[in-house]
């Protein structure tokens, strides 16, 4: 018999073999397919889901900014203890990271990002945000609430895990860097994998949607200070004008993806600020222009960063005016493109088609937008997917980064029970694989 055929064997002993005689364990299913249908129904049931949406309504009354989520992470550690889950904090910061399963390999990993967005709610709503200027408009709140339901899940089925969960409850992902941060405190240390999801207002709730391969872009900012000479407006000839200056600038920076880079290669170079003078009849001594530029290949991210200060340095100087520009390699360091490892893609389909059915697993295309997920991504195989949560009764709601955005709470089962799944089914393979390959070894010699 061929080494691939005793797959289907080994995970069937695997689940026969001493099964336990009680109900409520996921080692008692006939499958390892019904894990996910049955760790959706643990989900759904009032004392987790009233559980979730109690730590998601609190959370969104309370948000925190990048670095600064030091009451989300005391609800984070609160629930942890309550739950008798060990963790290590401060991690990064503001950072947590939680333990659940034996404390020996393989170890694979579940990551939350925490952090809320300033923006100022819009929403009347009894769990409104009580923060002036700041906001819960990205859904951080139901990662954080969905973690810690699969948490509690695992939980219950510690002792029958083969390996170990960890919680990465992660600072800091609005253009903070807070995934790099988390690396480099040693957050992966011994992880062999890591899964993140993210919700999505266009997507109806009991889907999901991914791909193999770049799924999000990579992402850098910058800032221009194009510096000239003021004067009146009537006498151009005697000022030196960085409005003009900046203008040229705009136009050929649109030039560097229409005209330099490979039509195949998706890539965006966008000025979406424009500050400069403030009288109708008065040349500034300066302008302030900023933006965004993206890629779906590192090296064209890159490659963007270099040609963006070339051509803006190149053009003020045509205008005899001089330009500093700045990339907030610290305050907001540039994110890699977010690429899902092929064989953790095959891992999620099968897990999300046992759960949902063919139809609700979607794939979907590439987006600009980006996530540091990528970080972890650079160092171990990631998977990173989109859970919906649009309630098709009541219509798409206003999308994520917006003041009316809003979370149908029906979401939170879904993706509890994805990361609880992923996490169970991932290490049950592992502990297949290990299995075969140790008859393969045996069957050598």
């Amino acid at each position: 018999m061929s080494f691939f055929k005793w797959v289907p064997l080994v995970l069937l002993l695997l689940f026969y073999v001493a099964k336990p005689i009680f109900s409520d364990s996921f080692l008692s299913l006939n499958e390892p397919s019904e894990i996910p249908k049955y760790f959706l129904s643990l989900a759904e049931k009032p004392e987790v889901f009233d559980w979730m949406v109690g730590v998601r309504r609190k959370l969104h009354e309370n948000p925190e900014l990048g670095f600064e989520e030091f009451e989300t992470n005391k609800l984070i550690r609160e629930k942890l203890d309550e739950l008798g889950i060990k963790y290590n904090y401060p991690v990064a910061v503001t950072g947590v990271v939680g333990f659940i399963g034996t404390g020996k390999p393989p170890f694979v990993a579940l990551r939350a990002d925490m952090d809320a967005l300033p923006i100022q709610e819009m929403v009347e709503w009894e769990h409104k945000s009580r923060v002036p200027g700041k906001m819960h408009a990205c859904g951080h709140d139901a990662h954080v609430a969905m973690l810690l339901g699969a948490a509690r899940i695992l939980r219950k089925h510690e002792k029958e895990l083969k390996g170990t969960v960890v919680l990465v409850f992660q600072p800091g992902e609005e253009g903070y860097g807070g995934a790099k941060k988390m690396v480099e405190a040693g957050a992966l240390e011994n992880i062999e994998a890591i899964f993140g999801l993210h919700v999505r207002s266009d997507l109806p709730v009991g889907q999901v949607s991914s791909r193999s391969g770049p799924l999000l872009a990579g992402v850098g900012c910058f800032e221009a200070v194009i510096t000239g000479k003021g004067g009146h407006a009537a006498i151009p000839h005697h000022s030196v004008d960085p409005i003009l200056a900046a203008s040229n600038v705009i136009v050929s920076l649109q030039h560097i993806v229409s005209r330099e880079a490979d039509p195949l290669d998706s890539q965006v170079v966008t000025v979406a600020k424009f500050q400069g003078g403030g009288a109708f009849n008065v040349i500034p001594d300066s302008v302030t222009i900023g933006g965004t530029f993206r890629a779906f290949l590192k090296g064209s991210l890159l490659k963007l960063r270099q040609r963006i200060e070339e051509v803006i340095t190149s053009q003020a100087a045509v205008q005899r005016c001089n330009a500093t520009v700045d990339f907030f390699e610290i305050e907001k360091p540039m994110s890699p493109p977010t690429i899902n490892n092929e064989g953790l893609h095959n891992h999620f389909i099968e897990v999300a088609v046992d759960m949902l059915g063919p139809y609700n697993v979607k794939d979907m295309a590439p987006m600009m937008g980006s996530e540091d997920f990528a970080y972890y991504q650079e160092l171990i195989p990631g998977y990173f997917f989109f859970v919906g949560l649009k309630n098709e009764t009541l219509g798409q709601s206003a999308a994520e980064h917006n003041p009316k955005f809003t979370v149908n709470e029906d979401v939170l089962p879904y993706g509890a029970a994805l990361h609880a799944s992923l996490a169970v089914r991932y290490l049950l393979q592992k502990q297949l694989e290990n299995s075969l390959h140790d008859k393969r070894n045996h069957d050598e010699l």
